[in-house]
């Protein structure tokens, strides 16, 4: 007789909740090879609401704990990650398809995110206000300080399960709240194996628990009305339902993504079309900030093609756990039967192709396409797929008006030697990030980052998201 496969649950209290064996829940599939790993159970209302009567309590218990405590915390919880960071990239590789030396990296990040949120408490403080710039001020002392919200949500997605959740964790708990997080499905294992690690690691129970399951139990945890705060990092039509069942509180956000990428005529074209053909590409371009409009200056665009043809033919597409493959599977087959149905989108209107992308399941090598139109899915949607589009343009003028042509503006990127030309692009380019000569994958923590328009609202960076997940309170003292 099989064994049955297991089900995975809620981490809430320093323990796995139990669950009937027959509940509802979503399948966790290994997108390499199409396996059932198991179910991820829906947490649900009933489930919520454990765990954020459990996280008030702990909130309540340690809201005074002084700074050098939670320093403590955040670097013991390094350390953790650090000493489990094969287990965890393993799981993130075949959970999620990505390739094994980039969820090695993942873990690396994380664990230096949570050391520079430690690092950043020492630097964190208020400050104090002269009231007596009006007449009634005088004779009057006040002072703004940062303080927590109490119980905060995280919701997390897929393709960045360590690096994204704990960018949400550290800050949070750094800020003194305690946090519920709710991952994609398959991000679940990888969260629950962090709580694990958490509590080995010192923390005190429930100050970080995670949630299981998909769009329900996510709405149950950003509508309850005990929960004070929600950072969600995903797509924009699901950050617009979360807002909605959120209602009146904090709400930061990290939604969706067209990526323009302009090279100049002035630019090093073949450094350029290697550094942007990384970004589109590896990780099967699932990243928020991968390169997806290629837009060049007219003089240059035979070169660039060329050059950028070959830096894509240069990465290996492969099996997941291979250590030298730089695109492995999409999360699934179904996310890549929607890359491939936005490519014919795209050459049903006229496009054509430079290299043609080939699907095998779950995995889709990179491809390049010219002459898409601005009314093809790919040029307006995000493809979240290892598929870049190039344009060509003959001014700055049109450069920008080409690449502001999006609903979405979280990071661009310019390549160019012209530093008027860069200047002009930071003023008018509609992104909340921008970077010159380097491509728009490129992210540091240390930095705020976050989009303007459709792309989201508010702001992750080591220093930046400790203020999102805090509120400024106010003290007036009358000498």
């Amino acid at each position: 007789m099989n064994s049955p496969l297991p089900v995975f649950t809620d981490f809430v209290d320093g323990k796995f909740t139990s669950t009937d064996q027959t509940a509802r829940g979503a399948d966790l599939i290994a997108p390499q090879n199409g396996r059932l790993i198991g179910t991820i159970a829906e947490s649900g209302t009933t489930g919520v609401d454990r765990a954020v009567a459990v996280a008030t309590a702990v909130f309540a218990a340690h809201r005074k704990q002084p700074t050098y405590q939670r320093i403590a915390w955040l670097n013991a919880a390094a350390q953790a990650l650090r000493n489990s960071g094969d287990e965890i990239a393993a799981l993130i590789c075949e959970d999620v398809g990505k390739p094994i030396r980039m969820a090695r990296f993942e873990i690396k990040r994380g664990a230096e995110f949570l050391e520079l949120t430690a690092a950043a408490l020492t630097q964190l403080g208020g400050e104090t206000l002269p009231l007596d710039i009006t007449a009634p001020g005088a004779g009057h002392f006040g002072f703004a300080r940062h303080v927590p919200f109490g119980v905060v949500a995280a919701i997390t997605p897929f393709n960045a399960p360590i690096n994204l959740l704990v960018q949400k964790i550290a800050p949070a708990i750094a800020a003194g709240n305690a946090l519920i997080a709710k991952p994609a499905i398959a991000g679940t294992r990888t969260a629950l194996r962090l709580a694990q690690l958490l509590d080995q690691c010192g923390w005190p129970k429930a100050l970080f628990s995670v949630v299981t399951g998909d769009r329900e139990t996510a709405v149950a945890l950003a509508s309850h009305r005990n929960v004070r705060a929600v950072s969600f990092t995903g797509g924009t039509a699901a950050g617009d339902a979360l807002a909605r069942a959120a209602g009146a509180k904090k709400f930061v956000a990290e939604l969706g993504s067209n990526a323009a990428n302009v090279v100049l005529a002035d630019a090093d074209i073949e450094v350029a079309a290697k550094k942007i053909a990384s970004a589109a590409f590896e990780a099967s371009g699932q990243q928020c900030i991968s390169a997806q409009r290629v837009l060049v200056a007219r003089p240059v665009l035979e070169a660039f093609l060329q050059h950028f043809a070959v830096a894509a033919q240069g990465l290996k597409v492969g099996k997941a756990d291979d250590p030298a493959t730089d695109v492995g599977p999409m999360v699934s087959k179904k996310s890549a039967d929607r890359v491939m149905a936005m490519c014919a989108d795209a050459m049903a209107k006229g496009a054509r192709f430079i290299l043609q992308p080939r699907q095998d399941e779950a995995t889709v090598s990179p491809g390049i396409l010219t002459n898409v139109p601005t009314d093809a899915r790919l040029w307006r949607e995000e493809v979240f797929g290892p598929i870049a589009l190039v344009a060509a343009f003959d001014s700055i003028d049109e450069a920008l008006a080409m690449a502001n042509d999006s609903e979405f503006g979280l990071q661009g990127a310019v390549f160019t030697r012209d530093l008027a030309a860069a200047l002009r692009f930071s003023d008018d380019f509609d992104v909340g990030a921008l970077w010159i000569n380097e491509a728009t994958r490129f992210r540091l923590d240390s930095y705020p980052f976050g989009g303007m328009k459709r792309s989201g609202v508010g702001r992750e960076g080591v220093r930046y998201a400790i203020e999102e997940f805090s509120q400024i309170k106010f003290t007036g003292i009358f000498v």
